[in-house]
């Protein structure tokens, strides 16, 4: 354990898994072409809401036979419109190892309330039975668990032959993972996660798969305005062209366009996911030299690259009881951002004790090598106040 204050420290402290660090040299000059004061239905705000899809496309490399809309409510928003407009027709298999697929879990059995509902559920740190899932019924997972760390490592388990559809959460792993968009019929995603941009406004990604139910399923329940994708029986195309269904932020559809040009101009998503993974690694590389840390993720092979969790397993404190555990872990974050070093980078709420580092392709090597010796110089810092204490 390092018992000097470390001498560099992040030029970046912004360590949030969402919304996450802005790119480099982002300055609010960056969004000065904004249609502010102008409607999202003229042709200034149409265009500005177009190219954020075609962007979206070439950077995501999302092939031409799926669709892309721009959708309220965030991630969450574009997950629930998919369900409630999707789901029904087939049985419904949702699959959950943190804090969001649990959302999605709630959704379906205690909300949608499907019959032939099934939950498969496993604890932090773990992914369920990936081969014991029925494609013959309807697949709701996310591909990267934002709040464990663990992310399913790719899509072979997912046949070509499926019956039911896949609804894909991946919130937290577009723009970082390579996602097979053959066996994704639904992919969502929000803009405050791994590119930066502001919150608010989900993006929601369909295959022909998922339109040809939409074209051919009418649910029994009533849809909000805000969940209708068709008209008179058919796909609203408009939707699909920057039409979005409630006015969008053109402050934060410029934030957008000027995070995807920047992806862009590094390289595209082979850059984004090279960033992210040296980012990851920064961090491996400290746990792997540093006894009293580990990963959440017990697999290798589903650790993520973007929200990386972490959890104390120095003998002395797994002695602990919990609360102690938990406040030892939130004193060291605490003592890191009271001293301008790095910020929000602690476990989610309903998380095991630790802490989540954002390694997406927005953030520097450089900030995460600092903030990792900074970590163990407080961790030291806190267990020497602890064993003081008791």
């Amino acid at each position: 354990m390092t018992t000097t204050a470390p001498a560099v420290r992040p030029n970046n402290p912004n360590f949030s898994s969402g919304p996450c660090s802005k790119r480099p040299g982002w300055s609010l000059q960056s969004l000065s072409g904004a249609a502010l004061g102008r409607s999202h239905r003229s042709k200034l705000g149409k265009t500005k809401l177009r190219q954020a899809i075609d962007l979206t496309r070439e950077v995501l490399e999302v092939p031409a036979t799926h669709r892309i809309a721009i959708v309220p409510g965030s991630d969450t928003g574009a997950v629930e419109m998919a369900m409630w407009s999707l789901l029904g027709p087939r049985g419904v298999e949702v699959l959950a190892w943190e804090s969001f697929g649990s959302v999605w879990v709630t959704d379906a059995v205690k909300q949608l309330r499907l019959p032939n509902t099934h939950a498969k559920v496993a604890d932090f740190g773990k992914l369920p039975d990936l081969a014991a899932v029925d494609f013959e019924n309807d697949v709701v997972f996310t591909w990267n668990g934002t709040t464990a760390g663990v992310r399913v490592p790719n899509a072979d388990w997912i046949p070509s032959d499926r019956g039911g559809l896949t609804i894909c959460d991946a919130t937290s792993a577009a723009f970082a993972m390579p996602l097979d968009y053959d066996k994704l019929d639904v992919v969502t995603f929000s803009w405050q996660k791994i590119m930066g941009g502001e919150a608010a406004h989900g993006v929601l990604i369909m295959g022909p798969r998922a339109v040809e139910r939409l074209e051919s399923f009418t649910p029994s329940w009533p849809l909000p305005k805000l969940f209708r994708m068709t008209k008179n029986g058919k796909i609203d195309e408009a939707l699909f062209q920057g039409e979005t269904i409630n006015t969008p932020s053109m402050l934060a559809v410029e934030d957008y366009l000027d995070a995807l040009n920047w992806g862009k101009s590094i390289g595209g998503l082979k850059a984004l996911i090279a960033r992210a993974d040296a980012n990851a690694k920064a961090v491996a590389d400290f746990v792997e030299r540093t006894p009293w840390i580990d990963f959440l993720a017990e697999d290798p092979a589903t650790r993520t690259n973007t929200g990386v969790c972490l959890r104390i397993v120095d003998p002395e404190v797994l002695a602990m009881a919990p609360e102690a555990q938990a406040a030892l872990a939130k004193s060291i974050v605490d003592r890191l951002e009271g001293l301008g070093v790095a910020y929000d980078f602690g476990s989610y709420r309903d998380a095991p004790a630790g802490f989540r580092i954002w390694c997406g392709a927005t953030v520097e090597t450089s900030d995460v090598l600092a903030l990792t010796e900074w970590l163990d110089w407080a961790y030291a810092e806190a267990r020497a106040g602890f064993a003081r204490a008791a």
